[in-house]
């Protein structure tokens, strides 16, 4: 995936923005792993134009996990259940 495709609505694939010490991005991050759902991951502590980003999704917050899936449907700290919904799982 290009970096372009990181910082857009309509990424190919799905991308969560994260950090390391965040239980919610550890749990996601758990349920994708768990399930063989390939994702790509910016952690925005070290990468400033994915924070940025998420700012520019969250009213200026740095909220995190946020989720973009291919087709622009967003998820912010969503709960396992809610991301196996979305999933269709």
């Amino acid at each position: 995936m290009t970096a372009n495709n990181l910082y857009t609505l309509q990424p190919n694939q799905i991308v969560m923005y994260s950090v390391d010490w965040c239980p919610d991005c550890r749990r996601s991050k758990s349920f994708f792993q768990n399930n063989n759902i390939f994702v790509i991951e910016v952690n925005v502590d070290n990468d400033e134009q994915g924070a940025a980003f998420v700012r520019g999704i969250n009213s200026g917050n740095r909220v995190v996990p946020t989720i973009i899936f291919p087709g622009g449907d967003i998820l912010v700290e969503p709960s396992n259940t809610q991301l196996a919904e979305k999933l269709g799982m």
